[in-house]
């Protein structure tokens, strides 16, 4: 379960319909910059996956908007955000999508949710607990470990390097360089915030370091700090960890879809239930095209019914020919004949066709097909 969250920005002559996101700083006629509030609506979803990156479905969303915003640098002038109860934080949103998300698991034992730094809540770590689930995700906050006398921090310092691992990764030019990364992992004690140890039980978790040697050119260096429910006992256990950590990009792919594909930024509608209710159609659509992207590379040689109808599988056929690269009566041949509507040249060389093309074949095959029941 990847779980993250996005926001939608409006303009409209009566933002209060809708409601904000936030406030930014933007530079005025004088140059000068100026407070500026953003309308808009804020959405908090948990996207399925399996171990090989086919996306399932949404396993539970939140849509939320504000009144009024004020930031964390301005909340901590009055308060303490740590003392304040979870279920008075926005950040509850974390914990009811993964309840939420859990229940429609049969066995939540199997299931693993993931997030990054904002989700480092140890709240979350207690429900996962509670309910019989796990997490791993990327810590921010440095917290107590052992009988309290010093950190997690401290504790991975004294740690040796339990092997090394070599990935590639694009810089900021597009290019693929090579990594090393240093791996640590080690069972901790970790306990709860001062002032919330008598409301939270200490937990044994698993905490995993994976740094990169060296300092590149042209792209951050990688520091991966994460922490896990889940037993890491060797190396290949690390990478494991690692890699599925690697997988949470894929739910700013489906935000992605939702807003470069859907448009969902450009509708008219003027108020926030019939924005959501928009944005919820969407949802299913941007998952839709994930998933045919997604599954033409883990099973493509599945029968093309499994996602397409006879009458989007008669038009394909008479749309392109079949070649030697698209013969055969595979989800694949056919998910490719629908790229190639979207400009995807299907050339021997060419990666495997990605979202922008699936969509853009995806719309012009429903436009098509429109035509074909019309006629």
């Amino acid at each position: 379960m990847l779980h993250d969250t996005t926001e939608f920005t409006f303009k409209r002559d009566k933002p209060e319909l809708i409601g904000i996101t936030k406030t930014v700083n933007k530079k005025g006629k004088a140059g000068w910059l100026t407070p500026h509030t953003l309308c808009g609506i804020l959405m908090h979803s948990s996207l399925a996956v399996t171990t090989e990156g086919v996306p399932l479905g949404l396993a539970a969303v939140k849509f939320w908007t504000r009144k009024k915003f004020k930031g964390t640098a301005a909340l901590k002038k009055k308060i303490n955000p740590t003392r304040v109860p979870i279920e008075k934080k926005e950040s509850v949103r974390w914990l009811d999508n993964l309840r939420q998300a859990t229940e429609l698991v049969s066995e939540p034992d199997t299931c693993v949710h993931i997030g990054d730094r904002e989700s480092d809540i140890y709240e979350l770590f207690c429900t996962a607990r509670e309910i019989g689930t796990h997490f791993l995700v990327r810590t921010c906050v440095d917290r107590l470990v052992g009988d309290g006398d010093h950190t997690i921090a401290d504790e991975m310092d004294e740690v040796e390097t339990k092997g090394l691992h070599r990935i590639e990764v694009r810089d900021n030019k597009g290019d693929l360089t090579k990594a090393t990364l240093e791996l640590k992992c080690r069972r901790v004690h970790v306990l709860p915030p001062i002032g919330k140890q008598k409301r939270y039980p200490a937990l044994t978790l698993t905490v995993i370091h994976a740094e990169e040697r060296g300092t590149p050119k042209n792209r951050e260096k990688i520091k991966w700090k994460l922490i896990t429910d889940l037993p890491v006992q060797s190396r290949k256990d690390v990478i494991e960890k690692l890699e599925w950590y690697a997988m949470r990009w894929k739910i700013e792919v489906f935000h992605k879809i939702l807003k470069s594909g859907c448009k969902a930024e450009e509708s008219k509608l003027r108020t926030a239930g019939r924005l959501v209710n928009l944005i919820s159609i969407f949802c299913i659509l941007s998952w839709r095209i994930f998933w045919m992207t997604m599954i033409n590379r883990s099973t493509p040689k599945a029968s093309p019914s499994v996602a397409l109808t006879k009458t989007e599988i008669g038009l394909l056929d008479q749309l392109i020919n079949d070649n030697r690269k698209l013969s055969g009566k595979r989800l694949g041949t056919y998910l490719i004949k629908i790229a190639r509507l979207g400009g995807y040249l299907a050339r021997k060389n060419d990666p495997p066709p990605g979202n922008v093309v699936m969509w853009r074949g995806l719309s012009r095959l429903t436009d098509i097909a429109l035509g074909a029941a019309l006629r």
